[in-house]
């Protein structure tokens, strides 16, 4: 299935980079929090993905346009630079489609924008391009498949460190952890059948209004998962996104333990690396 991601947002509360590039460019490890998003869907057999661009469009597209495979890849340096042999290439098999959606568009309208390249897809994924989680989303895939509805979202429990209040009167009457009150929140992580066009109008947000339309008509689904997920929308999470790359302990990286690499295991209350038991497998393609 095709992949529509949602990468034109600025990202105001990451002050660091938000005059700069746009949020899903932020760095997490080598790479930036989108292709961390396109590694996870590439890693499940869908590599064909359509970025609806909007604040600095051109970062998003001079990223790929220079992109570097050496930087998160193993390579053979040979002949004094002249011969680079990769041992393992990220991005060979992607394709993806560039299309500017607006600076200041909503979700919906992004997504209304780019219908056309949705042509002949009966089923399409969707992202918002700023969490990252474990989810096996084959299994995701197929829920929504044996479902027959328009649409589903992935409902998570919130990671952020806010704390729920219960109130009578002026007089708190409770007060808890926001990730400990029950509530659920949309992951950010979409299925959608073509159908869900027919529920949009112009200028509507993706959300608040079509998503009430599938509701009245029993048509979405919210499934729920309890693993892994978090969002990157302060510094703060930044950060923690980062440290857990640098700790190799980053639990959305299900492509590591697939491709042999290095995996976290428990041991004695702690993760360590394991180092794969075979070597890796040159690719075809050189560093530029």
């Amino acid at each position: 299935m095709k992949v529509v991601l949602f990468c034109g947002g600025q990202g105001m509360r990451i002050r660091e980079y938000s005059d700069s590039i746009p949020k899903p460019m932020v760095p997490i490890g080598y790479r930036p929090l989108l292709w961390h998003v396109m590694k996870y869907y590439a890693h499940y057999g869908h590599k064909d993905f359509i970025l609806c661009l909007g604040f600095k469009a051109d970062v998003v597209k001079s990223y790929f346009l220079k992109y570097d495979e050496c930087v998160s890849n193993d390579f053979v340096f040979s002949n004094g630079g002249k011969d680079v042999r990769l041992l393992s290439s990220d991005i060979h098999d992607w394709n993806v489609t560039f299309v500017d959606t607006g600076t200041s568009a909503n979700i919906g309208q992004r997504l209304k924008a780019v219908q056309p390249y949705l042509e002949g897809e009966s089923m399409f994924l969707a992202n918002y391009s700023d969490g990252l989680t474990d989810l096996p989303l084959d299994e995701y895939v197929d829920h929504f498949t044996d479902r027959g509805k328009i649409g589903s979202f992935l409902a998570v429990t919130p990671s952020q460190s806010y704390h729920v209040v219960s109130m009578t009167e002026d007089l708190a009457s409770g007060i808890q952890p926001l990730g400990k009150s029950g509530l659920l929140i949309n992951g950010g992580f979409f299925a959608f059948r073509k159908e869900i066009f027919d529920y949009m109008q112009d200028g509507e947000e993706l959300v608040e209004q079509p998503f009430q339309r599938l509701i009245r008509q029993k048509q979405l689904i919210a499934y729920k998962y309890d693993g892994y997920w978090a969002s990157m929308d302060t510094f703060k999470d930044r950060q923690q996104l980062e440290d857990l790359v640098t700790r190799g302990r980053a639990p959305w990286e299900v492509w590591k333990a697939a491709d042999g690499a290095p995996a976290a295991v428990e041991s004695d209350g702690d993760r360590k690396q394991q180092r794969p038991a075979g070597g890796p497998t040159a690719a075809r393609a050189s560093c530029p």
